[in-house]
């Protein structure tokens, strides 16, 4: 132990070996105070504009210990993606699949510019072939689309770093950005996102997660619905959403609001195919949707 007042640690010292070592305490103690004082440590510089929003999100939490906030902080605020992405915002959806929504993980500017890159290339979104693995056309997904290759401009390459600090998977691991249009009446059956056919898996493996990003509102309809999704019984019973489409009310949905994400994950921890994953875009009633994908 050590004893910052030397008489009191000798008032605790019972035996001679606990006397001894009062004295050679109250000895180190007596030198130490003879020395003068050293100068004060100079200020650290001040936190990078960019990691005060991360460490003000962490500095809340009443869990941790303040020196563990500190060290985690440190870790966890490095970059500007991380310091980006903000816990509180973030609901879960289901726990079969796992589903979480991140509210306003976008913003207005990378929204728009999504929808800028995307408008002048769109074409027939196709489904892979779950034999061959080919791509090809299919009244299953009515919608149009187009990619964006990785890091395509400093916007896109900053909404591909937050998004591997919210899922925690590297960006090496994700495919291109997929924009997607939902126009009046176009939607999406319900699929899966893991591969069925190996011609896939072997070109890259399974797709384990998937960001789906909502890049506008939508007046009526296009939520993505999760047919067999169960939800935790420890949150109870969900509230009831008269505005949801009938599609929508078939399982747990998510409605398309600008600047959300949703993450779920396709596979087990496991690696095996998570069949609860089995999600739909429910048909657009009115207005439009766009939509950027991440697979993962």
């Amino acid at each position: 132990k050590v004893f910052y007042a030397p008489e009191s640690a000798c008032l605790l010292g019972r035996g001679r070996v606990e006397r001894g070592t009062c004295a050679v305490a109250r000895q180190a103690h007596s030198r130490l105070s003879a020395l003068p004082p050293s100068p004060a440590p100079p200020l650290p510089p001040p936190l990078p504009a960019s990691l005060h929003p991360c460490r003000a999100e962490m500095a809340r939490s009443r869990a941790l210990p303040r020196l563990l906030l500190l060290m985690l902080a440190s870790l966890l605020c490095r970059g500007s993606a991380a310091s980006a992405v903000s816990a509180a915002r973030v609901r879960q959806v289901s726990w079969k699949p796992r589903a979480f929504v991140y509210e306003g993980f976008l913003t207005d500017e990378e929204c728009d510019h999504l929808i800028s890159l995307a408008k002048l290339e769109l074409k027939r979104s196709h489904v892979a072939d779950g034999d061959s693995g080919q791509s090809k056309l299919s009244d299953v997904r009515t919608s149009s689309g187009m990619f964006i290759s990785k890091g395509k401009d400093p916007i896109v390459a900053g909404i591909e770093a937050k998004i591997a600090a919210w899922t925690f998977l590297p960006k090496e691991n994700g495919e291109d950005i997929q924009v997607l249009r939902y126009e009046h009446g176009q939607k999406y059956d319900p699929h899966y996102d893991y591969f069925s056919d190996k011609v896939n898996i072997a070109r890259g493996g399974h797709r384990i997660a998937t960001v789906l990003m909502y890049l506008s509102d939508v007046k009526s309809g296009g939520e993505t619905v999760f047919p067999s999704a169960e939800d935790s019984p420890r949150r109870g019973a969900p509230m009831k959403d008269d505005t949801l489409s009938d599609c929508a009310r078939r399982g747990i949905a998510v409605k398309p609001r600008r600047g959300d994400a949703l993450l779920f994950f396709s596979l087990h921890p496991d690696a095996t195919p998570d069949t609860s994953s089995l999600h739909a875009g429910c048909p657009v009633l009115e207005g439009e949707k766009w939509s950027a994908t991440k697979w993962i």
